[in-house]
């Protein structure tokens, strides 16, 4: 017999677990939701469910069993789709390194994480933001102090007088009838908002498309429309973001190539070891691998110790530093002419909040031809401009917006660069650092935007700008069955910056 929903939402209340509509539907549809919200609780799990969170069996089954690690064979890559010879006028040997970093948080973190420097950072995040939609958006009026607004709402009570605001979203929640409601603040005073749910030749699709995925806490936008006829609420007539409609790249002059790869996991039993072996006898003999210059390590290079309970009966190497030093000796194999940028992640030595500075020299003194920076890291390669982060705040978006997902992170790097920001959501699952300058508003857009932390792979265009979610070099978890999540391991993401053509080459 089917459980009451009723019964359910008291244990998922019990637990301190949040289900959106599709969560709800799959715990009505389980043969045992009671059992799944018991295992949840067990394992610390709390806030908003995902749908794949909820497995579509009986918990105890086996969804994704790891599978043994095999050494394939791949025959040596050349003239392959998009990449030719002939697109690169030298080799990377014969290039110049040329890097430059334009924001890195390492030494220059000066909050002592008191209550002024909070405001301090929503502060310059709301100016920042706020410059950055008045130039990017197409705003019908001059916005407005929310104070202002509300003390002459009578003013903008018709559709002759429009009223534009820009503030931080507060509590953003569906209503029954499907509409968006949610507060506008901003230093002056807040404000009730409704985002309606229109049907027919009233609905905007992109309009639709925000009501539908919903909007993060702390996101900063702008809201045009009219006040109801007793002023408690604003009705929005148009939503305006700080991204601009299109990015133009910039091409490098000397043609070479980046390539990206992030949580490698080395310490860990599931490091996959022999296909670092298979990629670094690519990198010695494949015509594509000389024209490789730089190599993107975008975080979680090893698996740390003591970063989740029992992650002791999981590791190869229980040492921290023994883990650093074995991933320097695997980075040595690599080809002379290959120059590393690396930065941390949430397994990493560093403080877990966000924006995170470099790892310490203690650390770094085992590595070679290998450039230490912070996370996230706005930087240039020839000239291309590149923003690297980790994606610990993927975490926030697929559990904050109902079209974010594990299997799709790429979207949730949209929602980023809509928001000209990184993580949006302060005290949610990305611990954050309160710096008198917000160090995650993404200040100019860049070439070629790169994330990992979610162990997929993807690289599409947005916008003008390439996006790279970077494969990972660690086989399923026992998590990651657990929720029956299967990662997408050991892809070597390739961009020409000349060109800005891709090629991702597998090597599982």
């Amino acid at each position: 017999m089917a459980t009451a929903w009723g019964e359910i939402f008291q244990h998922l209340m019990g637990a301190g677990l949040l289900a959106s509509r599709g969560v709800k539907e799959r715990l009505e549809q389980h043969d045992d939701p009671l059992g799944v919200i018991a295992k949840l609780r067990s394992q610390g799990v709390k806030g908003q469910l995902t749908v794949d969170m909820i497995p579509t069996s009986n918990p105890g089954r086996i969804i994704a069993p790891i599978s043994e690690s095999t050494i394939e064979d791949i025959s040596m890559r050349n003239n392959m789709p998009d990449w030719k010879r002939e697109d690169f006028p030298m080799d990377a040997i014969d290039a110049m390194i040329d890097i430059k970093v334009h924001y890195d948080i390492t030494g220059n973190s000066i909050t002592e994480g008191k209550m002024g420097d909070i405001n301090n950072a929503f502060n310059d995040r709301l100016e920042k933001l706020r410059k950055l939609i008045i130039t990017n958006s197409n705003l019908p009026r001059r916005p407005m102090e929310i104070a202002r607004l509300q003390a002459e709402k009578s003013r903008f009570q018709g559709r002759e007088n429009i009223a534009v605001a820009i503030g931080l979203v507060n509590e953003p929640r569906h209503t029954k009838n499907g509409h968006l409601m949610f507060s506008l603040e901003d230093a002056s005073g807040e404000m009730t908002c409704l985002l309606m749910n229109r049907k027919g030749e009233d609905r905007v699709i992109e309009h639709a498309q925000v009501v539908e995925s919903g909007l993060m806490p702390d996101d900063v936008i702008g809201v045009s429309g009219t006040f109801s006829q007793n002023g408690d609420m604003f009705y929005i007539d148009d939503l305006h973001f700080p991204m601009q409609d299109k990015h133009d790249k910039t091409f490098a002059e000397q043609g070479v190539s980046v390539a990206f790869l992030s949580d490698i996991h080395v310490g860990s039993k599931t490091f996959l070891e022999a296909q670092w072996h298979k990629m670094v006898h690519w990198f010695n003999n494949d015509p594509l691998a000389r024209t490789i210059k730089y190599l993107v390590l975008s975080g979680d290079c090893v698996d740390g110790v003591g970063i989740y309970p029992g992650q002791d009966k999981e590791l190869a190497i229980k040492d921290l530093y023994g883990q650093y030093s074995r991933f320097a000796e695997l980075l040595e194999l690599l080809p002379e002419w290959v120059e590393c940028i690396m930065l941390p992640g949430n397994h990493d030595a560093v403080r877990p909040a966000e924006p995170q500075p470099t790892l310490e020299p203690d650390i770094q003194q085992d590595f070679n031809t290998t450039t230490f920076v912070g996370n996230p890291c706005d930087f240039s390669l020839d000239g291309v401009r590149l923003l690297s982060y980790h994606g610990k705040s993927i975490d926030d978006f697929v559990a904050g917006l109902r079209t974010v997902t594990y299997r799709d992170p790429v979207e949730a790097m949209r929602q980023m660069l809509r928001r000209r920001h990184l993580a949006p959501q302060w005290g949610g699952k990305t611990p954050l650092s309160p710096e008198p300058e917000d160090g995650l508003v993404i200040r100019e857009v860049p070439d070629i935007f790169v994330t990992g932390h979610v162990h997929g792979h993807a690289c599409v265009d947005f916008r003008g700008t390439t996006l790279v979610c970077s494969s990972t070099w660690q086989d399923q978890t026992s998590y990651q069955r657990m929720l029956g999540f299967q990662p997408k391991p050991c892809m070597l993401t390739i961009v020409n910056l000349g060109t800005h053509k891709s090629i991702s080459i597998p090597f599982a």
